[in-house]
């Protein structure tokens, strides 16, 4: 190939990279959605606030993301749906916490749950976003400061929250159930051992390596890097899988900057409540058109939700840089991890015997 062959060739690659990274993506989804997300995750902050226990709070408004796994199917579908859910958040927020008093088996207990969490979402085919908050739940507990008789007060708060997130969910369905009519809730397909089982164990291997990695850096309060790593590894092809990694790191060096002058302000209980409040509404709005603009503000989002019972007892910049680490670093192993399970080579060698350990009569 001629050297004007060769520009040419980067050239078009270049302008599908550009082309990808600023396509707007469209959506009927009604603004009621995220308004009533935000009041889910952004009601217990209000609370706490008013109680003057912000970590109480935060503990809740995590259990209120559970609504972001509402389906659009009739009621009596998508209540059952949301509670099967709630629980999961619950019991995942759980193992995490406890994973903590024992330091040495947090990464082996964030691997088993981010496996099984993964095979039982693939099962039941749970829709975006998939087992991503279940896992955030699961490591967030892990690095919650706290000792063993602060596991069921914990357990209570996030299960409080995922209460309240069932109880706006149905109000919310009660009414745009009568704007637009809902989807079908279709019968499951034949579950298949490479989509269920095979899939869910690199995912959940990768997200295990992630946590290693960061511990073996010795990163401090390193939850967000098995979440990068999960939100990365979701894509549905390797190029998806690529543009979500681009999509997060630009998002996020961007949201680094929207979150420094968001801790560069004075801000106090009542403050925080609204701003992520405000936060979440955008990000839930954003979302489902452009993944990286909505990392923009994911990153402010997710470092209140962690950070705000201890903002103002350490270093704003040096947190900011933490979490851009943590997310460099997730990214990265998510990357790799992708391309582990989209490759046909990789998915022979490995999943042949992978499923000699599986009963046959389970999968076809």
């Amino acid at each position: 190939m001629t050297v004007s062959g060769k520009w040419s060739s980067l050239s078009r690659r270049l302008g599908e990279e550009l082309r990808q990274l600023v396509t707007i993506k469209p959506s009927d989804r009604p603004w009621q959605m995220p308004f009533a997300a935000a009041l889910a995750s952004g009601l217990p902050l209000m609370v706490g606030a008013y109680f003057d226990h912000m970590d109480y709070g935060l503990i809740s408004s995590l259990g209120g993301l559970v609504f972001l796994y509402l389906p659009e199917t009739p009621l009596h579908h998508r209540m059952v749906a949301l509670m099967a859910c709630a629980f999961a958040m619950t019991a995942s927020y759980a193992l995490g916490v406890m994973s903590h008093l024992v330091p040495p088996i947090m990464m082996l207990v964030l691997t088993f749950t981010a496996i099984l969490v993964t095979m039982v979402c693939r099962f039941y085919r749970v829709g975006p976003p998939g087992s991503l908050f279940f896992i955030m739940a699961a490591s967030i507990g892990a690095y919650s400061p706290g000792g063993i008789l602060d596991v069921p007060l914990k357990v209570g708060l996030i299960a409080m929250g995922c209460l309240l997130a069932s109880l706006i969910a149905f109000f919310y369905s009660v009414y745009i159930l009568r704007q637009r009519d809902p989807k079908p809730a279709v019968p499951l397909p034949p579950p298949t051992f490479d989509f269920v089982v095979f899939d869910s164990v690199v995912i959940g291997l990768c997200v295990g390596v992630s946590l290693a990695l960061a511990q073996l850096l010795q990163l401090e309060r390193a939850y967000w890097v098995p979440v990068s790593c999960l939100a990365v590894m979701q894509g549905m092809n390797l190029r998806a899988v690529w543009d979500k990694q681009v999509h997060r790191l630009l998002g996020t060096a961007i949201g680094m900057l929207v979150s420094w002058g968001l801790l560069s302000l004075p801000l106090e209980k009542w403050s925080i409540s609204v701003v992520m409040i405000g936060l979440a509404f955008v990000v839930e709005t954003a979302v489902v058109r452009h993944y990286g603009f909505a990392a923009i503000f994911i990153t402010p989002l997710t470092i209140l939700l962690a950070e705000a019972a201890t903002l103002g007892q350490g270093s704003a910049t040096e947190l900011i840089q933490a979490r851009f680490l943590d997310t460099l670093l997730g990214c990265l192993v998510g990357f790799a991890g992708g391309i582990c399970l989209h490759s046909p080579r990789f998915r022979t060698t490995v999943g042949t015997r992978m499923r000699r350990l599986v009963p046959a009569r389970l999968f076809g």
